[in-house]
């Protein structure tokens, strides 16, 4: 009885195990076809209608699961491509681009161009004064180009003379209000230049330039009374110092001078006379005030040129010339009138 028990027992367990492979190749022989699917060795073959569907993929991308087929192909396509567009619109878009643009248009927008505009003030202020210098004593100044025209008057050695032109042989020049000519002749003359300065300076400077051999008369009536009032009788064919200050300085710069040294000196403002400046007035001592005191000292005045040169007139004519030894310790102070 054991026995027959027994063998049951194997029979029936024969008959379980025999069982589970006979159902899985009935699956497989029922389905050949899924094996040649290509799906991925990795995934399960019993069931190939779920290797389409792939969550993970999805997960990040949030989108619909039958898209994600797609997106596989489309995730290398979409986001790889377009970050590589990308990467050449950022430099269009961005400020790199932007910045080489600017650096074009900064001096574009920059002072550097305004700057030739201050260049051009600064060759101004360094523009010359063309004079002659008179190398010999008693030089004719002549009416015409030539030796066979009248004289006006003579020029002494190392005196200045206005400088307006030439013809042929002959520099023209000022003399007495009126055209004159001097010899150009390298014995007789040179042409040499002080530093010019503004406009207004010059302008009261070719005043007195006009007025050079005017003759020298003291107490010559003044053009106006201090305040702007013409005073009658007077001329310009006579100055003393200080009337022929008062004359250019209203002709030139509309400036208002009073009527002597001693009034004139109190006008303007103070310079130093390490200052001293084209266009400043240099009022002096002389022989018969130099043992006074106070205002009582001033009596004489002077134009500054530069160079140690002043145009004035005292004892004999208005003209340009050097400051003198003498001249110079007599010098009590400079005034600026502009």
């Amino acid at each position: 009885m054991k026995k027959i028990l027994k063998t049951m027992s194997l029979c029936l367990a024969l008959a379980f195990f025999s069982l589970a492979p006979i159902s899985a190749c009935g699956k497989r022989e029922t389905e050949p076809e899924d094996l040649s699917i290509p799906a991925h060795p990795a995934e399960t073959p019993d069931n190939p209608q779920e290797e389409t569907i792939e969550e993970e993929p999805q997960t990040p991308e949030t989108e619909v699961k039958p898209q994600t087929s797609e997106e596989k192909s489309q995730t290398p396509e979409t986001t790889k491509p377009q970050t590589s567009e990308e990467k050449p619109q950022t430099p269009e878009t961005g400020t790199k681009p932007q910045t080489s643009e600017e650096k074009p248009q900064k001096p574009a927008t920059e002072t550097k161009p305004q700057t030739p505009k201050e260049e051009p003030q600064t060759p101004a202020a360094a523009k010359t004064a063309r004079y002659l210098r008179v190398l010999t004593n008693g030089l004719n100044l002549r009416t015409g180009a030539g030796t066979g025209y009248a004289s006006l008057g003579q020029a002494q050695k190392d005196e200045f003379l206005a400088l307006s032109g030439r013809t042929g042989n002959w520099y023209e020049t000022r003399y007495r209000g009126r055209t004159a000519y001097v010899s150009a002749d390298a014995r007789y003359t040179e042409m040499t230049e002080l530093p010019a300065a503004d406009k207004r300076t010059e302008a009261v400077i070719e005043e007195g330039l006009k007025l050079l051999g005017t003759p020298y008369v003291y107490g010559a009536v003044r053009f106006h009374d201090g305040r702007g009032n013409r005073l009658a009788g007077f001329t310009d064919s006579k100055f003393d110092c200080s009337s022929l200050m008062q004359y250019i300085f209203y002709k030139g710069a509309g400036i208002e001078l009073d009527v002597t040294t001693r009034t004139q000196i109190k006008q303007g403002k103070k310079v130093g006379e390490a200052e001293l400046s084209r266009g400043d007035l240099l009022f002096f001592t002389n022989d018969s005030r130099r043992d006074n005191t106070g205002l009582e000292r001033v009596g004489h005045v002077a134009l500054y040129l530069g160079g140690n040169y002043i145009l004035h007139t005292a004892s004999d004519y208005a003209k340009i010339e050097q400051i003198s030894a003498k001249r110079k310790g007599y010098f009590l102070e400079a005034r600026s009138m502009f």
